[in-house]
């Protein structure tokens, strides 16, 4: 019964991650190009792409899809272009990555929730929640219900279960006892099991409130609250890229869990923290790392369409604000209104104007986008110090640059001093301009010199946007390399000239100056460091599009990274530039010691204010290249309510978006984040869908609790402590597991008993960690010491992830959290997929669980460590085995499993056994403990 009932809750919750990606990829990539051919007014080759039914019909040649099977998709053969007579789009083929989305999805099963068919007289609709849906009422305060057994209540929580079950003929199941109850409660608000200061003696209520001061109840917590904010420390994608301070949000919900900080005030953060006013400098260190969770989500740094990864950015945003705080699918409106929802189009764009109107990435220009690194403020005195501390590094930094330049220039004043410089007297490899390719008119020009080869070229100041110059380079071996260009300076060039880069990890926009007040003649001008692969594709592009004045361009110098500063090379180096090469190594040994010193200044992910916020316009159908209308920035219509903010023109609008969502008239926050407490604890929200409040969730089984519960958590101050207490103090939380399985309530709905759990993947370890005696308890700070800050053009960089060793023994909220790589326990134990909010784990039950626990290295090394403390606590084999139960499973074993361990241990040790055999063999049977059911769930 369990198993199925397992594999029921995997395949609801798969599905639910399966419409996600349908929703957020398959259906905009099928309206963009699939509708017009194959929809309600067109259906090429009688094949319709609109609905399920459609592709399930298929036109001409059969079923469209055949679901989970690529080979026998004529659609995926279609799109895939290996079929020389069938290729769609007929246009044009689908880009690598829409490809890559079609091929997960069908993979997938293709989950398509499109059930409406269309017929001659038009779609019909499914029904659709209005703003009278239960979620959308404002929660009411309802008096708790009087109930006939006035004896079993220990508070309203058990008056609302009891007149329930009073009403389907049902009694409540007996308490748990003492072990069982004490090691739910350990687990439920600690992730821990408990030690030998927990007495299952003492006070009840002791034992509740020394666990929600405990620290441990802030890790266990905060790993609760990561899930559904999509904690990640990568960016995931092909080149994953590592969040260095990502860490630093971690300890944000840590510290504010520990402190009690009310919840309302974390969403608030969260959202907008950066525009929030603050006291002191702790303070708003705190603002600005909350305001992470924007930024910390699964991005694909490389896309180069800047306008479709913007966009993808703020859905995402959307997608996981709605679902976490709001209960809601919002990003399904990005296309079309909600189709169940009382969300809208114009709801989903005027939400999308705030955070469009919000900086996530440095800027839509790199060619490996960076998200923001915000400098945080420091207390008092360290402040003072790390303000005079950067001035002194700035101003030996500006004076460093400036000798840079003084030296390339003393270089070029070097060879101005020549008749002629061959290609051969430059470092690197020198592409003349009589070698590159060139489009438009440019005249060749010996005036001015000297020159690079025999002359350099000029677009004669005409012509402009008619003109380019390409260099391609012949590099002798791959490697980073300086690109500079030479030109003709003086008086009448241009004051800005655009060259493009072609390079090994994408392409780069740059532009430089060759305009001077009086002539210089020959110049180099720096366009940066770049990977190129010897003999690639790479080229520098240079034109005289956009420019005002002359341009000449005489060569380009490919000088690999290492090689000489200057950025040329005469026979004999000048005195000139000898001087300045020994200031310069002064200076650079000055700023080294300086840095030594002191720290740098501590940074955060974060998002900002756009110098310019504008409203969104519709995106027709999702697509970035089909704008409607404008819509001003605003909130969910079907959840607003009176004096809601208004936004000013002049900012995001985010810090009014935070005021709406934490608003006492706000009708789904309260629900949603009692709901999802009562989830943690009980193991099923009131309301099961605890990230779906829509029509296509389930209803609640207790709305009036769930009001009622919502209601005075707002009233309590959002106080999380307090509403823990509450629901673990409750009749209904104590009572056993085991009861009686009721026709009337099979899945236990209405709680006549408590519910049986699964510990979670981080509980499993910890308690194996606790058990061996390794667990290190250290509170907060960074997890992965080898992120750094990084070059994102720099491929080894994803090495850190893929090739991370997971050898730390602190607990399990601390363990590195990489979105392509897990802890290999956390692959097989259903962590779940962090790159969209987790709203309840799965609990599957498979063979690979029971494999990993009799062979994984990592497990035997700690069983043989718990082995070794069971060894030393006593020299009595029965209080050994005693201790081993002890440790495992919290309780000491019957006289059955004595003597059966008992017999198991002698059959297996010959009296000549070494030490390390016989801890061997004690950790083999701490491994069996491990693998039993009661070692993984909670009664």
């Amino acid at each position: 019964m369990r198993l199925l009932f397992s594999t029921l809750i995997l395949a609801t919750t798969a599905s639910a991650v399966d419409m996600t990606h349908f929703e957020q990829r398959i259906r905009p990539l099928l309206i963009a190009n699939c509708i017009d051919c194959h929809g309600p007014d067109k259906q090429k080759g009688g094949l319709r792409l609109d609905s399920r039914a459609g592709w399930q019909t298929g036109g001409d040649s059969g079923p469209a899809i055949t679901p989970g099977k690529l080979d026998a998709s004529h659609l995926f053969r279609a799109i895939s272009y290996t079929d020389r007579d069938l290729k769609m789009p007929p246009k044009r083929k689908l880009k690598d990555s829409e490809i890559a989305d079609l091929k997960l999805w069908i993979e997938s099963g293709a989950p398509d929730p499109r059930d409406e068919v269309v017929s001659t007289g038009g779609k019909s609709k499914a029904a659709r929640a209005d703003a009278s849906f239960w979620s959308f009422q404002t929660p009411k305060l309802t008096t708790p219900p009087d109930v006939k057994n006035t004896a079993w209540p220990a508070n309203d929580i058990d008056r609302f279960i009891l007149a329930k079950l009073e009403q389907n003929s049902l009694t409540p199941a007996p308490e748990a006892d003492s072990h069982t109850l004490l090691r739910r409660l350990s687990f439920d608000l600690t992730g821990l099991p408990p030690d030998a200061s927990h007495s299952s003696q003492a006070s009840y209520e002791k034992l509740v409130d020394d666990f929600l001061a405990s620290p441990a109840f802030a890790e266990r917590f905060t790993s609760h609250w990561l899930d559904i904010t999509r904690f990640a420390e990568s960016s995931g994608g092909g080149r994953s890229l590592p969040f260095k301070d990502a860490w630093r949000f971690r300890d944000y919900v840590l510290e504010s869990i520990r402190d009690n900080a009310p919840v309302n005030r974390m969403i608030f953060e969260q959202i907008a923290g950066d525009l929030m006013p603050f006291e002191n400098a702790e303070q708003r260190r705190r603002q600005l790392t909350a305001t992470g969770f924007l930024a910390l989500g699964p991005t694909n740094y490389e896309e180069q369409d800047k306008g479709m990864l913007r966009m993808d950015i703020v859905d995402e945003q959307l997608d996981t604000m709605g679902r976490a705080f709001l209960g809601m699918t919002i990003g399904c409106a990005r296309c079309h209104d909600h189709k169940f929802d009382p969300i809208s189009t114009r709801d989903y764009y005027a939400l999308a104007g705030i955070l469009r109107s919000t900086k996530t990435l440095k800027n839509y220009t790199d060619n490996v986008a960076h998200w923001i690194d915000t400098p945080l403020p420091l207390d008092g005195a360290a402040e003072a110090a790390m303000q005079q501390h950067e001035k002194q590094a700035s101003a030996l930094k500006d004076q460093i640059a400036a000798l840079k330049d003084d030296l390339r220039d003393a270089g070029s004043a070097d060879l101005r001093q020549r008749k002629t410089i061959a290609v051969t007297d430059l470092p690197g490899v020198v592409v003349d301009d009589s070698e590159a390719q060139k489009v438009g008119m440019w005249k060749n020009s010996t005036i001015f010199g000297p020159f690079i080869g025999s002359g350099y070229v000029s677009d004669h100041n005409d012509g402009k946007g008619e003109k380019t110059i390409s260099f391609a380079p012949k590099l002798p071996k791959s490697g980073r390399y300086e690109v500079r260009v030479a030109f003709n300076a003086g008086p009448g060039r241009a004051e800005r000239v655009m060259a493009n880069i072609l390079h090994a990890d994408g392409e780069e926009l740059k532009d430089f100056k060759m305009a001077t007040e009086k002539l210089k003649g020959l110049q180099f001008a720096s366009l940066g460091t770049y990977r190129f692969e010897a003999n690639g594709q790479g080229f520098v592009l240079i034109t005289n599009a956009g420019s005002e004045g002359y341009v000449t361009v005489d060569a380009v110098q490919f000088l690999p990274v290492g090689a000489v500063e200057s950025n040329t090379v005469a026979a004999k180096e000048s005195p000139k530039a000898a001087k300045l090469k020994t200031q310069l190594s002064e200076l650079e040994k000055q700023l080294k010691l300086l840095q030594k010193d002191l720290p740098t200044r501590p940074e955060a992910m974060s998002v900002a204010e756009d110098e310019a916020p504008e409203d969104a316009k519709v995106h027709i159908r999702g697509s970035i290249r089909n704008l409607g209308a404008p819509v001003p920035r605003g909130f969910i219509q079907a959840a607003m309510r009176p004096n809601a903010p208004a936004i000013p023109a002049d900012a995001s609008g985010r810090l009014q978006l935070a005021q709406w969502m934490t608003s006492r008239e706000h009708p789904l926050t309260a629900r949603v984040m009692v709901n999802r407490v009562w989830h943690w604890i009980f193991g099923a929200g009131i309301v099961r869908t605890t990230d779906n409040f829509g029509s296509t969730g389930e209803a609640p089984s207790h709305p009036e609790l769930l009001d009622y519960l919502a209601v005075k958590f707002m009233e309590d101050g959002w106080n999380l402590k307090r509403l823990v207490k509450e629901m673990v103090m409750s009749r209904t939380y104590r009572m056993a597991s085991l009861g009686q399985i009721h026709v009337k309530d099979p899945d236990n709905r209405l709680l006549s008993r408590m519910n049986r759990k699964r510990l979670d993947a981080e509980c499993l370890r910890d308690a194996m960690l606790v058990a061996a005696g390794t667990l290190e308890r250290s509170f907060a700070g960074p997890g992965v010491s080898e992120v750094k800050a990084i070059d994102a053009n720099d491929q080894k960089i994803q090495n850190i992830e893929y090739g991370y060793q997971f050898l730390d023994t602190r607990r399990s909220v601390y363990t590195a959290a990489f979105r392509n790589v897990r802890h290999p326990l956390f692959e097989v134990f259903d962590f779940a997929d962090i790159n969209q909010p987790i709203a309840q784990r799965t609990t599957s039950t498979v063979a690979t669980q029971a494999l990993f626990l009799m062979n994984s290295p990592k497990v035997i090394e700690q069983a043989r460590s718990a082995a070794e403390v069971v060894l030393k606590s006593s020299d009595d084999t029965a209080a050994r085995i005693g201790n081993a139960f002890q440790i495992s499973l919290q309780r000491p074993p019957t006289a059955k499993e004595q003597a059966q361990v008992r017999d198991f241990l002698e059959s297996s040790v010959s009296g000549n056994a070494t030490a390390e055999e016989v801890r061997d063999l004690w950790a083999r049977f701490i491994q069996t403990l491990w693998a039993t059911p009661e070692f993984r769930f909670l009664d």
